[in-house]
């Protein structure tokens, strides 16, 4: 009896699931996903915002492999699938109703938005469908992943550091968003990428929002007490109200 041989044209990868996940995800026609053979990140190009030669290249190098995303078709099973299981017969009318026509997945994520723990299983039943074609596509193109190395978070202070869930949305923002342009031209490109992510995508890139915001109102009410305090004191030396200094 000889001995078994392993497979040799298995190939080793330390996938990045996190990046991958939202790859196979996201089916906009606009978005390209890569995955990188040798250090298992995700590359995504986007029309219209990356370089245009970009994709040609990216398609050319070996070192890196078409991402396949899972169709709209059969996202839309999946939330056809998940209703039944809801306990709240209210709900579950309201989902069914939610998927009937066009923007039927936004419509479902905004009925689950108020449904905390529907929502989390949602996310749940949809990530296991998820992983099962992952797993099916990296088994295909003999890819076992592995796990990554870990990486060391950079010092920062704990008013300036994102959440944790948010990181990989603001490396993405940097790396795709260009900075110091007019705020309508920004806002313009912001809604360009909107249209173009993923449901993940959009809670990471909302969350990231709250996050800058909960950041600017605590700048401002760490400076208030100091703002305050000078306007009480001019106010008690003058026996009125502060007037508007003109020059």
């Amino acid at each position: 009896m000889s001995d078994s041989k392993p497979d040799v044209s298995v190939r080793d990868i330390p996938v990045d699931w996190e990046a991958l996940e939202d790859a196979f995800e996201n089916n906009a026609p606009e978005v390209h996903s890569y995955l990188h053979l040798a250090t298992g990140d995700v590359l995504r190009i986007v029309d219209g915002v990356a370089d245009p030669q970009m994709h040609a290249r990216i398609a050319a190098d070996g070192g890196y492999l078409r991402i396949e995303p899972v169709s709209s078709r059969e996202q839309y099973r999946w939330m056809e699938r998940f209703i039944p299981m809801v306990a709240d017969l209210d709900l579950r009318q309201k989902l069914a109703q939610s998927i009937d026509g066009k923007g039927a997945f936004r419509r479902f994520k905004d009925v689950l938005m108020a449904h905390a723990t529907e929502r989390e299983s949602w996310f749940h039943f949809r990530g296991e469908r998820l992983r099962t074609f992952m797993e099916a596509w990296l088994s295909t193109h003999a890819i076992r992943a592995i796990a990554r190395a870990p990486q060391e978070p950079e010092s920062t202070s704990e008013l300036e550091q994102p959440p944790e869930s948010v990181t990989s949305l603001a490396e993405l923002a940097g790396r795709n968003v260009r900075k110091f342009r007019a705020p309508e031209t920004m806002r313009q490109q912001l809604r360009e990428i909107v249209e173009a992510l993923g449901p993940r995508d959009l809670d990471l890139l909302s969350t990231f929002a709250e996050f800058l915001r909960a950041r600017k109102a605590a700048r401002l009410a760490a400076a208030a007490p100091e703002s305050t305090d000078r306007t009480e004191e001019r106010t008690s030396q003058v026996g009125e109200r502060p007037k508007t200094e003109v020059r």
